[in-house]
């Protein structure tokens, strides 16, 4: 099957990586044949304006833009508006109603983005995708991953720690007593390895493989 590549969009000067613990995330995106692309200067350091301007260059590289996890007052909230105004789709995961951070998707399910439960709700609405890509869409799931999977029982165990919601690299190093190096050094491996999904804003989601 095709696989996609990674684009990341920096917020920073190229050799400012932010936040720093990215920098497992930003070497494999660099080797795996993705493109890490800003238009600041180098050298040019983290401010809170850089990122909704960065947010224009991500709405318009997109086909869909997906809102996964985002608050009222989330920089993904402006994304998805630049990805409507330019006449893009616009797709959000739904959420608990009790988590702030799902009340941005809620919102935006309200305001017309369409509901996403499956990869076909996304592929549904994007038929210029490549057609061995769309076909994936159609794959049913399979059991999860066992332990003979993983690396190595310190990998499984991370992956068993995550749940089935979206969670920060910060709860998962004081769950499994890890330094967040580490943290972001498995899960590298582990999106690798088709485990876990990376996330904006140093989030990871547990993965079901598909066939």
């Amino acid at each position: 099957m095709e696989r996609g590549k990674t684009i990341a969009v920096m917020g920073t000067g190229i050799d400012r990586l932010y936040p720093p613990q990215n920098l497992g995330l930003a070497q494999h995106i660099a080797t795996a044949g993705g493109l890490i692309m800003t238009e600041f200067e180098p050298n040019s350091p983290a401010h809170s304006w850089h990122f909704p301007h960065r947010n224009r260059l991500i709405a318009a590289l997109c086909q869909g833009c997906l809102v996964v996890e985002a608050s009222l007052d989330s920089g993904s909230l402006i994304t998805a508006r630049l990805a409507l105004e330019l006449g893009h789709e616009v797709f959000a995961l739904p959420g608990s109603i009790h988590s702030p951070q799902s009340k941005g998707c809620h919102h935006l399910i309200k305001e017309g983005a369409k509901l996403v439960e499956s990869v076909r709700d996304i592929l549904d609405e994007l038929p210029r995708l490549p057609s061995t890509l769309a076909a994936s869409g159609d794959s049913k799931l399979r059991s999860i991953p066992d332990a003979t999977q993983f690396l190595d029982e310190e990998s499984y165990k991370l992956w068993q720690n995550m749940g089935n919601a979206p969670v920060s690299m910060d709860r998962l190093a004081k769950l499994n007593a890890l330094t967040l190096r580490e943290v972001a050094s498995l899960l590298t491996l582990m999106e690798l390895a088709g485990h876990v999904a990376l996330l904006p804003g140093g989030m990871a989601q547990k993965l079901v493989k598909m066939n």
